[in-house]
């Protein structure tokens, strides 16, 4: 369903022509140094990495080769946006995990925790399934929009509050494969 300043059709400019806000180098140099974290943090011990789709799939890829302890993979998914830029404020649950997780060391990834009110409600959702720790690791933490008391465990970069897309994120679901984190021009419909 369509409100009405969503009625027009959404341009996409050429992600080439948006301004970088982390090149693919700081993007890898982060993530390698939120893996070595967690290794550290985790030593020793298996970790459940618990990917929030479809946003955090690349985020998560990259985290998990960057982690040196044993770690498995499962993935939920929700909609708080469907095609809008800006979040309807209700959660829904579209998929949930496949796996136990009850004694586990689980770390929800995400892409960006801006909100919170999606991370908040699958902290709350994970939590009922009793895991021995739950963390949170989160590419792109954007403080300034949020709503409920959250934060992230492990954080890529704090960004100001501007519309990204690439390295998963996206517009319309386009840009995710854009290997950059890029600055979505408000002339076009970013924020």
């Amino acid at each position: 369903m369509q409100t009405s300043n969503q009625a027009s059709t959404p341009v996409f400019p050429p992600a080439s022509g948006m301004r970088i806000l982390y090149s693919k180098s700081q993007i890898s140099e982060r993530v390698q140094a939120l893996g070595q974290k967690i290794s550290a943090d985790y030593a020793g011990q298996s970790i459940v990495l618990i990917g929030v789709l479809k946003g955090a799939a690349i985020f998560l890829s990259d985290l998990a080769r960057a982690i040196n302890v044993d770690a498995t993979f499962d993935f939920v998914a929700v909609s708080s946006y469907g095609r809008a830029r800006v979040s309807s404020g209700a959660v829904k649950l579209i998929k949930d995990i496949d796996n136990p997780i009850e004694r586990k060391h689980v770390i929800i990834v995400e892409d960006i925790l801006d909100t919170g009110l999606t991370l908040s409600y699958l902290r709350g959702l994970m939590l009922q399934h009793k895991p021995a720790s739950l963390k949170i690791a989160t590419c792109l933490d954007k403080p300034e929009r949020r709503l409920v008391p959250i934060e992230a465990d492990y954080v890529g970069f704090k960004i100001p509050n501007q519309f990204v897309i690439g390295y998963g994120m996206d517009y319309a679901e386009r840009y995710r494969n854009v290997e950059d984190i890029r600055l979505f021009p408000e002339e076009a419909g970013g924020h």
